[in-house]
């Protein structure tokens, strides 16, 4: 018997199902059941939500969530030896956890949620994380379907995901992650929390979608962060040369000089670049 349950440990659910972890899919379970009560707990509340969970894997996060209150989960497997494990925890909480064996990159859980508004909380496979991320980030229009991300990422990738103006792992992704979202860093994860443990810390990360971002293009604005960001030691008269504008008109509007480099321009100078290269393009 488990912590949170009277279903069996994971190492066991893991042994009975020849659950090894596969490195194509990015697989690294978690097997701390105290930790994955402390994921799902970040979602709080629990009661009445609706949550889609990527990559269960074994069901450790999944069982915590329901365990401690989530009305539904819909849980997106991509790995078919997770199934039977996973039907398993259904038995347990009748009517309260829907599989799918599909894959996250293209499953739009839209359809399965009506009205309703869900959060997504997962410990996300690493090697599609980011890209997930930004799935998420994109959706239009916008506000999204979901109304909270509680996710985990390798260290360094949260760290970008948060990062601000002057802050070393500002980059694309903090631009937009923090142009839509409000963006934090709740807590670390040692590698030995994992079977495998994998060779960096893991970062747990909330972000809750902003109601009303700075208003422009969302395409303009990544255009602008990718040219900025792709030369980053240069100043951005260089970078942006690529976006066929005047990079001093660009910088201009940002209230910056364009002798700047792009780490040092907040998110609002880079909304502002955006809308000022719609308007550059608009023009006869």
């Amino acid at each position: 018997m488990s912590a949170i349950d009277d279903l069996p440990p994971l190492r066991e659910v893991i042994r009975q199902h020849a659950l090894s972890a596969r490195k194509s899919l990015g697989q690294n379970f978690l097997l701390d059941l105290n930790l994955t009560a402390r994921i799902a707990r970040a979602a709080a509340p629990l009661e009445e939500a609706t949550i889609v969970e990527i990559g269960p894997g074994p069901g450790g996060l999944t069982r915590a969530l329901l365990a401690l209150g989530a009305a539904r989960v819909i849980a997106i497997e991509h790995d078919e030896r997770a199934i039977p494990a996973l039907r398993d925890i259904s038995a347990r909480y009748p009517g309260r956890l829907d599989i799918v064996h599909g894959d996250a990159m293209t499953f739009d859980p839209r359809p399965l949620l009506g009205s309703a508004k869900a959060k997504i909380v997962a410990n996300l496979p690493y090697n599609i994380a980011t890209q997930l991320l930004i799935n998420w980030l994109t959706i239009e229009p916008w506000p999204p379907w979901y109304e909270m991300m509680v996710l985990m990422f390798q260290r360094e990738v949260g760290e970008r995901i948060v990062a601000r103006e002057n802050e070393e792992a500002y980059g694309r992704l903090g631009v937009l992650a923090n142009w839509r979202a409000e963006t934090k860093i709740l807590f670390d994860i040692s590698p030995s929390a994992f079977v495998p443990p994998p060779k960096v810390t893991s970062s747990v990360v909330r972000l809750v979608p902003r109601a009303n971002p700075l208003p422009c293009d969302r395409r303009l604005l990544e255009q602008v962060a990718a040219a900025a960001f792709g030369q980053r030691r240069k100043m951005l008269r260089q970078s942006l040369k690529s976006l066929g504008a005047d990079p001093a008109r660009l910088a201009a509007a940002a209230g910056v000089d364009a002798t700047r480099r792009a780490e040092t321009i907040p998110i609002a100078g880079f909304v502002a670049m955006a809308r000022e290269l719609a308007d550059i393009r608009s023009e006869p």
